[in-house]
């Protein structure tokens, strides 16, 4: 398997002293294959032509702001993204993980701590191993086939991301039983789980977009208050 350490990272911030400060950061780690783009149209292009495997991207952009950004990218691309941003509010960083963002750092930050952040990502998202296939299996009025990571609902197909798919794979292996806000924040952010209790909720919703007929009425991804999450299969 290829080392998270020969992963394409790409750096996007229009400050040339962060850049070059975090490129070091990555260097001193075995990081090598780093690219940086100053602007929004400068990562997009990197982005269609080189493929990195996970971007850090910074909010605030001269011709543009990094949720701009992500969203062009989604609409080619699923790579994992860090935003690293001086916007620190409740509402920007929730609003990076709904449109898709796997972490978000605030300025300023330890070096240590976007190196720990970032391997976890890679690690995530590069290293997991499957040994054998992943279920297929329906609830109420759709099909979520976690081996293509796809939920099929109406002969029309929605991609699950990684983090929608690693708590679906832990909510299905417990169905039929209430599986903890903890053991669910360890299954997909691994043992630095602390405080992700409402980015879990950010994803609990989105799967619950692409699940239920009516995601603010679950039927099958029941919230067991104070404790965790239900999820209920047909058939089961």
């Amino acid at each position: 398997m290829e080392s998270i350490k020969n992963k394409k990272i790409l750096i996007v911030d229009d400050d040339i002293q962060i850049r070059n400060m975090i490129e070091e950061f990555l260097f001193k780690e075995g990081f090598y294959r780093i690219y940086k783009a100053s602007n929004c149209v400068e990562a997009i292009t990197f982005c269609r032509n080189k493929n990195p495997d996970i971007a850090i991207l910074d909010v605030m952009l001269p011709d543009g702001d990094g949720f701009q950004l992500l969203s062009s990218i989604r609409k080619f691309s699923d790579i994992p993204v860090l935003f690293l941003s001086a916007k620190g509010e409740d509402e920007d960083r929730l609003l990076g993980l709904l449109l898709g963002a796997d972490d978000y750092i605030v300025k300023p930050f330890l070096p240590k701590e976007l190196i720990l952040r970032l391997t976890a990502i890679l690690k995530r998202v590069y290293t997991t191993i499957t040994p054998k296939r992943l279920p297929n299996f329906q609830i109420r009025g759709c099909v979520i086939d976690l081996e293509s990571a796809i939920v099929v609902r109406d002969e029309k197909e929605v991609t699950l991301t990684a983090k929608e798919h690693g708590l679906l794979l832990k909510l299905y292996e417990n169905k039929g039983c209430i599986v903890t806000t903890d053991a669910l924040c360890q299954a997909v952010w691994g043992d630095d789980y602390y405080s992700y209790e409402n980015t879990l909720m950010v994803h609990i919703r989105r799967i619950r977009e692409k699940i239920e007929l009516n995601p603010s009425k679950p039927k099958s991804l029941i919230t067991v208050r104070g404790l965790g999450y239900k999820l209920l299969v047909e058939g089961e």
